[in-house]
């Protein structure tokens, strides 16, 4: 088959590999739609992956096309969206409920061959089956939206806050619209990027700018989200959360990212910094609220790249044109 591999630091291609085999609880997925993600850029980078080469691609949906042999909860032809969370269930945090800073982490298309390719294997308890009236190239989205929904698990948001969200990228947007439906009073973005900011506009933001210092909010605001992983602007989030505030770290920074933080006031003003890990026990409810309309596909999705071309558009990811690119086998 058909396959996007990321070959060494700085290297992605397209090339013919062997077609997956599921074990006794797996299935075949033939995939539609695969994004792409700042991790993917990470991998590219040396960093995530244990080792190189890999086939990238953890956002991904497509047909069953092969089952395991104890396979019984679906079928050839059901239509899934693919959670890649991979967990040891047996560590201190696997049996603590924290799964998603397991001792033994790993994920399809970071540690394990991904979708980004012709088909990827995936366990059947990582898998969820579409609803009929839900595009299986549009749900590749499914995965973003767990994040964003665990990130909201995390902030623990209450009705009637003020939020300021950094960066309008897909990951952003995602958070601007789990925010307006969870009780905010207003969500404000800020972003470099004209063209992101006026998709954040368009979705219906209270306020945006290219600084923050151009939005009318002296006193800070109560939700602080970065969704870049950028140092310049996580520093400035941090001086922007209001007494009893929460700022959340929810964007992927590069290792040697690094911010100041002023200790006396996180403790005289009661400010809570905090971070949200990739998924967990959000995957489904992600998929249920996707169904329901959450998020409008051909607003979030601005590019559909055939997968030979993954290189391109990994390069074009990497300089900020566009919002969600896929990638099409």
């Amino acid at each position: 088959m058909k396959a996007a591999v990321i070959e060494s630091v700085g290297k992605a291609v397209v090339a013919e590999v062997p077609d997956p085999t599921p074990g006794p609880r797996e299935v075949v997925v033939e995939v539609a739609a695969c994004g792409l993600c700042g991790t993917d850029l990470h991998i590219l980078q040396g960093e995530f992956a244990p080792k190189l080469p890999i086939v990238p691609g953890h956002e991904f949906a497509g047909e069953v096309v092969g089952v395991g042999t104890q396979v019984t909860e679906l079928s050839v032809g059901d239509r899934v969206a693919v959670d890649p969370s991979l967990y040891c269930y047996e560590c201190r945090y696997c049996r603590t409920g924290h799964n998603n800073l397991c001792e033994r982490w790993a994920a399809i298309g970071v540690t394990t061959a991904g979708g980004a390719a012709q088909y990827a294997v995936a366990p059947v308890a990582n898998c969820v089956r579409l609803p009929e009236h839900v595009r299986t190239q549009d749900a590749a989205l499914v995965e973003p939206l767990s994040c964003a929904v665990r990130g909201y698990d995390v902030l623990q948001s209450r009705l009637g806050a003020h939020v300021l969200i950094y960066g309008s990228g897909t990951m952003g947007l995602m958070m601007l619209e789990l925010a307006k439906r969870t009780g905010a009073a207003s969500v404000d973005v800020v972003d470099v990027n004209p063209a992101r900011l006026e998709t954040a506009r368009r979705l219906g933001v209270s306020a945006s700018a290219a600084d923050p210092d151009e939005l009318d909010r002296p006193q800070g605001w109560d939700l602080v989200v970065d969704a870049t992983g950028n140092a310049a602007a996580i520093q400035d989030g941090l001086d922007r959360v209001a007494k009893a505030g929460t700022f959340l770290q929810f964007g992927v920074a590069d290792y040697s990212t690094r911010v100041t933080i002023d200790p006396y006031r996180i403790y005289n003003q009661e400010i809570t910094i905090t971070g949200s890990m990739a998924v967990l026990h959000s995957f489904e409810r992600a998929a249920e609220l996707f169904a329901n309309g959450v998020l409008d596909p051909e607003i979030f999705i601005s590019d559909r790249i055939p997968l030979e071309r993954y290189p391109q558009a990994l390069e074009q990811f990497a300089s900020g044109v566009g919002r969600k690119i896929v990638v099409v086998p």
